[in-house]
């Protein structure tokens, strides 16, 4: 049976949205990026948020599957398609796995934005925060997993930490695309989550946290993980209302962040749904 470390009852009403700017990432203007890989460009055509410039594909390649969908989606797009050689495309990009598409730079969004989504979908809010992860494949396999657990969104910091960057994008396989992201002052995105009624709980794989199975996943609640190696910043860690941790038992000494990120929210996926938050 579930123990709860709140009552449903006892979550805090939603107030008032602060309307206050925040300090947010924004990209360099007339700048321009390079997304490879099959997956990742359709899923940047299929999203339609940031614009394209021109798809480059090397001669030859097979256009079945995903390719053959990029093709489609390119032309009933009206955007040009090139086809050059294997060492013309690779010095695009060095791993194109046959394809690549040259974009506007990833277009963040803002915390208003990501409440605004849990309020159209009649949910409760539900958002990660990353606490300065420094790898992007750690950054991209959780922002894949927010998008397949329904997160509303994903805030990284502004500033200390790795960014959407095209190597985030392929390790998204594209989710990406799909998925707010808001690059922001994270003491003041957390305040403004708190002033939204939602309730921040910090994963600590390392403290003394509840079980994952005590942890109360149901309401508005945004969690956080922290950066690889050193987890959670103090002031981060101290503005959580409670913390969460994972029981192990093994010969190795912690768990990957993105792996540990990943079961929360598949847990808080799973509780929620059942709950019908979802």
């Amino acid at each position: 049976m579930e123990v709860s470390l709140r009552p449903a009852a006892d979550w805090p009403a939603p107030v008032e949205r602060a309307s206050a700017p925040e300090e947010r990432i924004v990209p360099e203007v007339g700048t321009k990026e390079v997304i490879s890989g099959r997956n990742p460009v359709r899923e940047v055509l299929r999203a339609g948020r940031r614009k394209v410039h021109r798809i480059v594909i090397a001669r030859g390649s097979a256009e079945q599957g995903a390719l053959a969908d990029i093709i489609k989606e390119a032309r009933r797009k009206d955007l040009p398609v090139e086809r050059v050689s294997k060492g013309e495309l690779g010095m695009l990009a060095a791993e194109s796995h046959g394809v690549v598409a040259v974009v506007d730079p990833y277009p963040y969004a803002e915390l208003g934005d990501v409440l605004d989504l849990a309020e159209r979908r009649g949910e409760a809010p539900l958002v990660l925060v990353l606490d300065a992860l420094q790898d992007p494949q750690n950054l991209g396999t959780l922002i894949r997993t927010a998008e397949a657990t329904g997160t509303h969104g994903v805030i990284v910091p502004y500033r200390g930490g790795v960014g959407v960057t095209p190597a985030v994008v392929t390790a998204s396989a594209g989710a990406c695309e799909h998925m707010l992201v808001v690059g922001a002052n994270l003491a003041q995105a957390i305040a403004r989550l708190k002033e939204a009624g939602v309730w921040i709980v910090g994963l600590d794989l390392g403290g003394p946290g509840a079980p994952l199975d005590a942890a109360q996943l149901k309401g508005p609640l945004a969690l956080v993980v922290g950066s690889e190696g050193r987890g959670m910043r103090r002031l981060v860690r101290q503005s959580c209302d409670y913390s969460i941790t994972l029981p192990m038992r093994g010969e190795v000494e912690s768990m990957n962040a993105a792996v540990a990120g990943s079961i929360v929210l598949f847990t808080a996926f799973q509780a929620r749904q059942a709950e019908g938050h979802t």
